[in-house]
C-alpha cells in the first residue's frame, strides 16, 4: 500500500483552522517561555477570530508549562473578556494581561504543577482515570489546602485526595480535550511531524493524545512541508494524530531569532569555550555559593533566574564538566540558557519530551536541585507559585522540588531595590529592600519543609548575606557574610528567629571574581 492510502492532515490557513472551534471548547496547548515550541499563530488566529465576531466565547484552555513574550503573545492572545472563562496553568508569569483577568475574576484561575499537567494529558490519552501521584501533596494542590484554585470563582475540584495500600496520594481528575494546538518544525509527504530544529519537545504528544482520545480535533502547526520522507526516529507526532496543519513558514524558533542550530544539535566539547558571565552584586554572590554545594558527578537541575546562573559559576570555576543538567522541558546535558530562554540549552545532549523527563524526576533522577524563592517561613516552607497576591503558578517546581536528594532555594534576602557592594572581601548593604522574604508563614506553601524532611531532603535556603539550613527544630542560621551582622543585618528582616548555635563565616571566594569551588 502506497502512502497516499494513509490519512493525511489537512493543510489549510491558521484562520480556517480555528473556525471549527466552538464555544465552550476545551483548548489544550504546548509551549515554554521565550516561544519554545509556542504555536503562537494558532493562538493569534483564535484571538483575531473573537475580536471580529465575538465566537468562540467561554473557552477551557489547558497548558503545562508558560507561554509568550509579555507583550500580548502567546497565552497573551487569550486574555481577552468573555473569550476563556477557565485557565488551568502550570506556569502564568508570560501573560499579565491573563494574570490580572484571573485576579479580577473575569475566568476561573487554577494553577496545577506543571509535570501533573502534561501527565495528566498522557493519561487522557490513553483513558485511564486520571493521574494518581504523591505530587503535590501537602502544597496548594493539596485539596487540602486550596486544590489549585487561586479564585473564588475556581469552585469545581480538580483533584481529590486518595489512599492506596495505607499511603495518601493525589488523583487529578481527567477532562474532555476538544482541541489541541500543537507544533513541529517539518511535516513530510506522509503527513508526519518532526522537530529536529526546535530547541525541544516538551508535550507535543500527550496533547495530542489527549485530544484524539477524547474524539477531538488535533491541530499542527508547522514552518516547512517537505515532498520526502522523514527518517522514522525524527517523527514525533504521527500524521495519525492530526487532523489539520498550518504552514507557517515565517515562524521563529524561539522569539530570540528565526534558528539556532545550538539549540537543537550536539557537540562534543561544547561549552568548555565558554565564557561565563556572572552579574555582579548579590545574584553573583548567591550563584557562587549555591555552586559550592553541587559535588562531582552529581545530575544538577536548575530553575529561572538567580538557580541559572549557578551553571554559569560552575563553568567559571572549570566545572563545566562535572555534573550532568536537566531542566524540566525535556533536556539533558548541554548548557541551559538563561533569562527569558529558560528552557532552551545549547548543544543539548538529550532531547526528548517533558512528559518522559517528569516521569524521571518522579523517579529520582536529580541529584540536587537549585530553586529560587519568593518566600520561607519558619517550617522551611517555600512560596514561589502566588506573588503579591498575584497567580504565579510553579511550573516544574512541586515535582523537582519533592524528588531531589538535595534542595537549594536560592534568593536574595529581601527584595524590591536591595543593593550591596563588596569592598574588601566584604559584603556591604547599601540599600536594604523594601519587602522581607523570610516571613512568619509563606502565603501559599509550593514547597513543605515538613514533607522534605520526613522524606529525608537535605535543604538549604542561599542568600547574599546567609546562609540557613533545614532541620527538625526549624531553619538554622549556619553561615553570614563577611561584614554582615546577625543583629542589625539579618534578624531585623526576618518574620521569626532562627536557630543560632555557631554561624561559620561564608567563605571568601564567593565575594571574589571566581566561582567557589566545591566544598
Amino acid at each position: 500500500m502506497t502512502s497516499e492510502w494513509f490519512p493525511r492532515p489537512v493543510l489549510v490557513g491558521a484562520a480556517e483552522a480555528v473556525t471549527g472551534i466552538s464555544s465552550g471548547s476545551t483548548i489544550a496547548v504546548t509551549g515554554a517561555g521565550g516561544g519554545i515550541l509556542e504555536p503562537d499563530a494558532l493562538l493569534a488566529a483564535l484571538e483575531a477570530r473573537f475580536a471580529e465576531i465575538g465566537e468562540p466565547r467561554d473557552l477551557t484552555v489547558v497548558y503545562a508549562l508558560g507561554m509568550g513574550d509579555r507583550r500580548g503573545g502567546g497565552t497573551g492572545h487569550l486574555a481577552r473578556p468573555g473569550m476563556v472563562s477557565r485557565v488551568i496553568g502550570g506556569l502564568w508569569t508570560w501573560s499579565a494581561e491573563l494574570r490580572e483577568l484571573a485576579r479580577t475574576e473575569a475566568l476561573d484561575a487554577y494553577a496545577l504543577p506543571g509535570g501533573v499537567i502534561s501527565q495528566l494529558f498522557r493519561e487522557i490519552g490513553a483513558r485511564r482515570p486520571g493521574l494518581i501521584t504523591t505530587v503535590g501533596l501537602d502544597t496548594f494542590a493539596d485539596p487540602r489546602h486550596g486544590g489549585g484554585r487561586f479564585n473564588s470563582r475556581a469552585a469545581e475540584a480538580l483533584v481529590e485526595l486518595i489512599e492506596l495500600d495505607g499511603r495518601e496520594y493525589l488523583r487529578y481528575k481527567p477532562f474532555r480535550v476538544d482541541v489541541a494546538f500543537v507544533r513541529g518544525d517539518t511535516m513530510d509527504r506522509n503527513g508526519n511531524i518532526g522537530w529536529a530544529a526546535e530547541a525541544a519537545q516538551l508535550d507535543a504528544l500527550a496533547v495530542a493524545q489527549a485530544a484524539r482520545a477524547c474524539g477531538g480535533r488535533v491541530i499542527a502547526e508547522v514552518k516547512r512541508v517537505i515532498d520526502g520522507v522523514l527518517d522514522p526516529h525524527l517523527v514525533h507526532l504521527p500524521a495519525c494524530l492530526v487532523d489539520t496543519a498550518v504552514l507557517v513558514p515565517e515562524r521563529w524558533q524561539t522569539h530570540a531569532g528565526e534558528y539556532d542550530p545550538s539549540l537543537c544539535t550536539a557537540a562534543i566539547g561544547a561549552g568548555e569555550d565558554h565564557e561565563p558571565s556572572l552579574p555582579t552584586g548579590a545574584r553573583g554572590i548567591i550563584a557562587r555559593r549555591a555552586a559550592a554545594e553541587v559535588r562531582p558527578g552529581e545530575v544538577l537541575n536548575v530553575g529561572f533566574g538567580i538557580p541559572s546562573l549557578v551553571v554559569d559559576a560552575l563553568a567559571a570555576a572549570g566545572r563545566s564538566a562535572e555534573n550532568t543538567v536537566v531542566i524540566e522541558q525535556g533536556i539533558i546535558g548541554g548548557r541551559p540558557l538563561t533569562g527569558d530562554l529558560f528552557g532552551a540549552a545549547r548543544y543539548p545532549q538529550v532531547m526528548h519530551s517533558s512528559t518522559t523527563q517528569f516521569d524521571l524526576i518522579n523517579g529520582g533522577l536529580i541529584d540536587t536541585t537549585c530553586l529560587g524563592m519568593a518566600q520561607v517561613d519558619a517550617s522551611g516552607s517555600v512560596n514561589v507559585s502566588r506573588i503579591d497576591g498575584m497567580i504565579n503558578g510553579p511550573g516544574g517546581f512541586v515535582e523537582i522540588s519533592q524528588s531531589a536528594d538535595t534542595v537549594i532555594f536560592c534568593g536574595t534576602f529581601t527584595t524590591g531595590g536591595l543593593a550591596v557592594d563588596v569592598v574588601d572581601g566584604e559584603l556591604r548593604i547599601r540599600r536594604e529592600g523594601a519587602t522581607a522574604k523570610f516571613v512568619r508563614s509563606v502565603d501559599q506553601v509550593t514547597f513543605s519543609g515538613s514533607r522534605a524532611l520526613a522524606h529525608g531532603r537535605r535543604v538549604l535556603y542561599v542568600t547574599e548575606r546567609a546562609v540557613f539550613r533545614l532541620t527538625t527544630a526549624g531553619l538554622e542560621l549556619v553561615e553570614i557574610a563577611p561584614g554582615v551582622d546577625v543583629e542589625r543585618d539579618i534578624l531585623p528582616h526576618m518574620g521569626f528567629r532562627p536557630i543560632i548555635v555557631s554561624p561559620s563565616q561564608m567563605g571568601p571566594a564567593v565575594f571574589g571574581t571566581l566561582a567557589c569551588p566545591v566544598s
